[in-house]
């Protein structure tokens, strides 16, 4: 059992799969939530199924591709909770469209939730990390290997490896930076790619099966914990072996 409790975690993207995922395993082993996304009513709705009482889950209408939306973002951890332990950068977007086809503004907007908004969350945490925090940043196995049709996402994931890495060093014996890498999972994100090709995808995945955002969340929740207490700079990957490095 991982014991957080009195621990505080930021975490963006809340309302997606593997967010509330993240939230749901966070609360349950004592945690203090701040968790933003850009639509509030739903995510208010889970903060109040998730912490009836109010008081350790607290909602907030978020804007990633905003430096403004995410200092407020994190102010608000500050103000309610004294300071950051766990910093969760989860926002992200996955549209189709081919490189040779793909506009300035479709370019710049996938960079700007999925990495600037990384950028932007973390460099507001910075200055509020308590000693032994932890920073997780969430890849992709596009990060690694390239995406058909997504080539916008897949370099904005590659560059969260390196991004991890020197918070790694940057921010020393203070607080560690790692990444996780999900492979095919399940969630609204990847509804018609797995409609498209997920036989094909099952097949090449020695576990058999697509993954699930509980099994990703897991992962975030070690990486975390005492147990990953000297794991600083690395890249964990979540996908059944359909990707080996």
């Amino acid at each position: 059992m991982v014991n957080m409790a009195g621990k505080t975690l930021v975490l963006s993207g809340a309302d997606g799969a593997i967010g509330r995922e993240i939230a749901r395993q966070f609360l349950e082993a004592g945690a203090n939530l701040v968790l933003g996304d850009l639509a509030l009513d739903p995510l208010t709705k889970f903060c109040k199924e998730i912490d009836p009482s109010g008081e350790r889950a607290k909602p907030f209408r978020l804007d990633a591709a905003s430096s403004a939306s995410n200092d407020e973002f994190v102010a608000l951890a500050v103000e309610t909770f004294g300071s950051v332990d766990f910093v969760v950068p989860a926002a992200g977007i996955y549209p189709e469209v081919a490189i040779a086809d793909m506009t300035n503004d479709q370019w710049a907007t996938v960079m700007k939730i999925n990495l600037d908004g990384v950028f932007y969350l973390i460099r507001a945490c910075i200055p509020h990390l308590n000693q032994d925090g932890s920073i997780v940043n969430i890849s992709s196995i596009a990060g690694h290997r390239g995406s058909n049709k997504h080539g916008h996402y897949a370099a904005a994931k590659g560059a969260l490896l390196a991004l991890t890495r020197s918070l790694a060093w940057e921010l020393g014996s203070k607080a560690r930076a790692n990444c996780v890498s999900p492979g095919i999972i399940e969630t609204q994100m990847t509804v018609d790619l797995v409609a498209a090709r997920g036989d094909v995808l099952i097949a090449a995945t020695p576990s058999g099966r697509l993954g699930q955002a509980s099994e990703v969340a897991s992962v975030v929740l070690f990486l975390c914990s005492p147990a990953a207490s000297f794991v600083n700079g690395e890249t964990i990957q979540v996908n059944g072996g359909l990707h080996m490095i």
